[in-house]
């Protein structure tokens, strides 16, 4: 098999020829800079530029030979634009290493820390002394003066403007152009990172408690809020699919449901707000191209997987292994026939950054055990492998998943 072939035929609950593995094919399964350079270092690799393709979180665009030793078989549609080398501007990592930051991202010092500002000036995300990663500092419709539609929001708001590439974003052929070369180029799947956030945007504008009190008490309002935010959202997909739907196999939408015990919203309320704007959205991505509907929802999100799936859900990253009702064999028994699980393969609060290297194989070929039979599963580590994981646990979950699928 191909690994496009191998990606397939797990979303369509078949048995792959060996186990899938992602690594970082969207921010939410990568790899920080800092732990990708000492990773490199310790595979004994040659010295190349570390190129930071997500400042916020701070990941590393993993490189071609890396990809190769791990067996990773689907990857970020963002590779087609990354080779430029004038998109890319000099920078230097929480811990002194040397590195490119996109141009477009580039933060500024003021005294002690790193800022990101909007296009207006305003300071929106800031990184303080001693912090390895950006956190938000501004919420826009908190701000009595601050901006008042939806579009003009987003502009001031960190995960829309350092989240997302201007680039292509406004530039339909180049972005066509980009996703045509690197399906040429590679016999791996191609995920598109879409968004399409709902619940997540209310809260990156509004804040969270604001925003749990306006789905509270105001419902007319915040279903106003969200209809005119799923028009958004169909207008950017249908621009995006239009350019690059043809050349990618899954779309990933996000949207952070769960909490560590549990969901952040009841299924009712789910039901009500949420469901039929997702419905909406992954039925017209499907209409719009021959392409998997994949959810980045962290946290313990069990009680929501039935409406997801009947929303028209495909796949759901992570497996956040670690939450309330999480536990990957009743995943698996309950949802396994129709859910597709990209994730869940490595716990990453504790085992992977402070276990030992055969803790880490031994928790691993437990989990692709439990996750694998029948297809339906994509081994990666629940979330980023973050900066202070151990090279060699990386190595260790890896070479696990290889020598899993070699006894199978």
């Amino acid at each position: 098999m191909t690994s496009r072939e191998r990606i397939l035929t797990v979303y369509s609950h078949r048995d792959p020829d060996r186990i899938a593995v992602d690594l970082s094919a969207h921010p939410s399964s990568g790899i920080a800079a800092i732990a990708y350079a000492k990773l490199r270092k310790h595979l004994g690799l040659p010295q190349k530029t570390l190129r930071v393709y997500d400042p916020i979180q701070q990941l590393a665009l993993v490189d071609e030979d890396v990809l190769e030793r791990f067996g990773v078989d689907i990857v970020d549609l963002g590779r087609g634009f990354a080779l430029d080398e004038e998109s890319w501007a000099d920078w230097v990592l929480p811990d002194g290493t040397a590195c490119k930051i996109p141009r477009w991202a580039l933060p500024e010092k003021v005294d002690d820390r790193w800022v990101f500002r909007s296009r207006t000036g305003r300071e929106i995300a800031h990184m303080p002394k001693g912090a390895l990663y950006f956190d938000q500092i501004y919420y826009p419709f908190a701000d009595e003066n601050g901006p008042r539609t939806i579009p003009e929001a987003l502009q001031e708001s960190m995960w829309h403007t350092i989240g997302c590439p201007p680039g292509p974003w406004v530039d339909a052929a180049r972005l066509r152009e980009g996703a045509e070369r690197l399906r040429q180029s590679t016999d791996r799947a191609i995920l598109g990172g879409f968004g399409g956030n709902l619940l997540e945007t209310g809260q990156f504008l509004y804040r969270n408690d604001n925003f749990y009190v306006l789905l509270a008490a105001e419902p007319k309002k915040a279903h106003k809020f969200l209809d005119d935010l799923v028009e958004i959202h169909l207008n950017n997909l249908e621009r995006f699919l239009g350019a690059v739907g043809e050349f990618i196999d899954v779309v990933r939408f996000g949207d952070d449901l769960g909490m560590q015990n549990g969901p952040q919203i009841s299924p009712k309320m789910y039901r009500e707000f949420f469901k039929p704007r997702h419905k909406l959205m992954w039925a017209r991505a499907k209409e719009l191209a021959n392409v998997k509907v994949m959810l980045h929802c962290c946290g313990g999100v069990r009680e929501l997987l039935p409406d997801l799936i009947e929303a028209g859900l495909d796949a759901i990253n992570p497996v956040q292994i670690s939450c309330a009702r999480m536990d990957a064999g009743e995943l698996k028994a309950e949802f396994g026939k129709d859910m597709v699980f990209c994730g869940g393969g490595c716990d990453t609060q504790e085992i992977l950054p402070y276990g030992t290297a055969e803790e880490v194989r031994r928790h691993v070929r437990q989990q692709v055990s439990i996750l694998s039979p029948g297809g339906g599963f994509i081994f990666s580590q629940v979330h980023n492998i973050l900066a202070n994981v151990p090279p060699e646990n990386v190595v260790a979950m890896y070479e696990a998943v290889a020598e899993t699928s070699s006894t199978e």
